[in-house]
């Protein structure tokens, strides 16, 4: 047993810059998997922790209980996939996107994407579960109407992660404020001074964007016609298609539990199926598993497009694998983080800069943001930037919303921003356009953090505590 030596700063902030070397040439470069590079730091950070001290069951143990958290992310990944080949096989996103592409203006489509991704968002308060089903309908219009996707994407990305930040029924929503030691809806109420100008932004990008030939360009009408007659020869449609999504609605805005809901969907799209589509029980089992195929179609596919193929061939809980083992790798590497004690002498340091609010709030947001890229989800920089700075908020005077609403706009809305982490990942997945790719477009998820610190500097929108 050697005794636990403490390491510098340098010593604790050398694993997160290898991580970034690693992934930006080996990703960003030469395009290979994520996981790999997670798991070569993930073993390098272990052989420094054990060199100063923590043992291979500490850094075990620390691994198990982050992954243990994991868990219940995990398990919506899995019911998402679920839901997405259940619903193409029903016809329900088909039919979103047929009607989408029937109703939707190409240079509003920006705007229209984002609000009603922030509608879906707010009334369910997942995120995950807006992306994968108006989300992706919104994406299947969007080639249809010649949309740029990566813009797309980056609007779907920011209306989604309106919802899981400001919805009561968000789990991070109700984290935070727990986190910061707050009220709920006194932690929502403040976050306005944020999310309205970040949505007002994002707003006014998207209306200009738009406009712009390089975005939007001038819609092929015989494309988008292919595809509304591929969808319309592939699947019935009727109004009742619509149920499964009202379930998620309803259910949702109830406060029902999450899985529960998504399960009824499913259960709801495949009896749909049955009734409308002329599926069988087996192949409603398939599309849960391994997603929708061509061959589950009651009509001939031959003379169907290309690009409808694509856009409906997908689903099922298989599709996820992937996302979940980006998640674990993650998780492992945010494991030995902890438990050689590298984020508490990260975190410690930062904290050495304060002198001011804005300095504090400024502290916080990039203690915030490096934790949430280290750890890849956004329940432990919630967790651990409010159990840290929840004093100092105190020791200057700011009420903790102050604390709550930072907490929200550098770890929630942040995460999706992260290649490797569990919302970058997913939303790659289900989207079919590369993190990097939607990063600029996704406005909404950068510009809340920047509003934060700007108030911490002017003093404007800070909650400050009465002197007695």
């Amino acid at each position: 047993m050697k005794e636990k030596k403490t390491p510098s700063f340098f010593v604790a902030i050398f694993p997160i810059l290898l991580l970034a070397v690693l992934i930006g040439v080996g990703f960003g470069i030469y395009r290979y998997s994520v996981e790999v590079f997670l798991l070569i730091a993930t073993f390098i950070t272990a052989l420094i922790a054990m060199y100063y001290g923590t043992t291979w069951k500490e850094i075990s143990d620390a691994i198990s209980e982050k992954v243990g958290k994991a868990f219940m992310a995990v398990f919506i990944f899995v019911f998402v996939g679920m839901i997405i080949g259940t619903w193409m096989l029903s016809g329900t996103i088909p039919m979103l996107i047929y009607y989408g592409l029937k109703l939707l203006n190409p240079q509003l489509f920006l705007v229209s994407a984002f609000l009603i991704t922030t509608i879906v968002s707010v009334c369910t308060g997942t995120s995950f579960g807006s992306m994968g089903t108006v989300g992706l309908a919104l994406m299947g219009v969007a080639m249809g109407l010649g949309v740029n996707l990566a813009a797309a994407a980056g609007a779907v990305v920011s209306g989604a992660y309106f919802g899981d930040k400001m919805s009561p029924l968000s789990d991070t929503t109700n984290l935070a404020p727990v986190a910061a030691g707050c009220g709920l809806f006194e932690h929502i109420g403040h976050m306005f001074y944020t999310t309205i100008p970040a949505s007002i932004l994002c707003l006014i990008v998207y209306f200009i964007a738009g406009r712009s030939s390089s975005i939007v360009s001038a819609t092929d009408t015989a494309a988008s016609q292919a595809i509304m007659d591929g969808l319309s020869s592939m699947f019935n449609f009727n109004i009742l298609l619509l149920i499964p999504l009202v379930i998620v609605l309803v259910c949702s805005f109830k406060g029902m539990p999450t899985v529960p809901v998504m399960f009824a969907a499913s259960v709801a799209a495949v009896i749909l199926a049955m009734i409308f589509q002329g599926s069988t029980l087996g192949e409603g089992i398939t599309a849960a598993y391994s997603g929708y195929a061509t061959s589950m179609c009651r009509q001939d596919t031959a003379e169907v497009a290309d690009t409808v193929l694509t856009l409906v061939v997908r689903g099922g809980m298989t599709s996820m694998m992937t996302t979940v083992l980006k998640v674990l790798c993650a998780f492992t590497f945010a494991g030995v983080m902890t438990a050689a004690g590298f984020m508490e002498v990260i975190l410690n340091t930062l904290k050495s800069f304060v002198h001011s609010d804005g300095t504090l709030i400024l502290v916080t947001v990039i203690a915030t943001i490096v934790v949430s890229i280290v750890a890849g989800n956004a329940y432990i920089p919630i967790l651990l930037s409010g159990e840290l700075f929840q004093e100092a908020f105190k020791e200057r005077g700011l009420k903790s919303k102050n604390l709550s609403r930072v907490l929200e706009d550098a770890g929630t809305v942040v995460i999706p921003l992260v290649p490797w982490s569990a919302g970058g990942s997913y939303a790659a997945s289900t989207l079919g356009v590369a993190t990097m790719a939607y990063f600029p477009w996704a406005i909404f998820c950068y510009t809340g953090f920047l509003f934060d610190i700007i108030l911490g500097f002017t003093g404007i929108g800070i909650a400050r505590e009465e002197k007695a």
